[in-house]
């Protein structure tokens, strides 16, 4: 339901309160999914556990292989939902010209990532509840039953842990990916108008959104009407290069010695970022 909601929600159209959308949304209602199904499964996984080992409990044979059969049924579907969410991720690794590993990391759909989330957690809490209740029918020992509902509360507490601060970043106001940072930063270099880019800024503002703010100094012997025509151009072109590039703001400024020598050092230490970057994702 949050998951849902987050979908509808983030598609409203800016007003006057909300003049960037409501794109954030969708990070707001995956931190309530982290928090509402991963905490809560994994404190009441945390209290079956205990209550096992201090009531200790015994089922007829009969009892365990029902149980058994349950457990693989759930194994399936959650298995197929596992797959189909695999398949949504290589779609978008696809698009995006990366791995799935890649993708994993750099994507920016909270619903995708949390659904996914969701569902490996499903399988393998599964995986362990069925090793559990085997080895506890095999045994005796109800100690095997309550380790294994340890085990998927402590899996689905450092679930929620993960998402929530992967949503807290976003919320917060998190920079889009270095790769596409430095696209916008050699592009605008690249204008024949544009001397230095003194500082750019961007913010992900939602999955199709994403706010650009940059200071360049322009070549002397440009008049009012040109530098107006010069913004409105490079802005037209940056958002038909990258339609998700909609809020867009140029300002022109006087670069002095110091703003030229920090715009090298920035472009420096992006072009080492996203070397790094690289070399995880063919490290992948």
């Amino acid at each position: 339901m949050f998951l849902l909601a987050s979908l509808k929600r983030s598609k409203r159209a800016p007003d006057e309160q909300h003049p960037f959308g409501y794109g954030k949304e969708r990070y707001f209602w995956a931190l309530l999914a982290a928090v509402g199904i991963f905490v809560m499964g994994g404190c009441f996984s945390f209290f079956q556990g205990a209550e096992a080992l201090s009531a200790g409990s015994s089922e007829d044979h009969s009892g365990y292989l029902v149980g058994l059969g349950v457990l693989v049924l759930a194994l399936i579907a959650e298995g197929s939902s596992l797959v189909r969410a695999l398949f949504q991720v290589r779609g978008h690794a696809r698009e995006a010209g990366r791995g799935m590993a890649a993708e994993l990391r750099r994507g920016d759909d909270p619903t995708l990532r949390t659904v996914l989330a969701e569902d490996s957690t499903a399988c393998l809490g599964v995986v362990f509840a069925l090793l559990g209740m085997w080895l506890h029918m095999v045994t005796g020992e109800v100690a095997y039953e309550a380790t294994a509902s340890f085990l998927i509360g402590a899996l689905l507490v450092y679930v929620a842990y993960r998402l929530a601060r992967e949503s807290r970043g976003q919320l917060i106001g998190e920079a889009i990916d270095p790769v596409q940072r430095r696209e916008f930063r050699r592009f605008l270099e690249g204008q024949p108008e544009i001397d230095t880019v003194t500082s750019l800024l961007t913010m992900r503002l939602g999955n199709d959104s994403t706010l650009v703010a940059a200071r360049v100094d322009l070549f002397p012997g440009l008049d009012s009407e040109e530098v107006e025509e010069v913004l409105v151009r490079v802005k037209t072109a940056m958002a038909e290069i990258w339609p998700h590039a909609d809020q867009i703001f140029l300002d022109v400024t006087d670069a002095s010695a110091r703003d030229r020598a920090k715009a090298r050092e920035d472009r420096q230490a992006l072009d080492e970022t996203v070397a790094a970057v690289e070399r995880e994702d063919l490290g992948a």
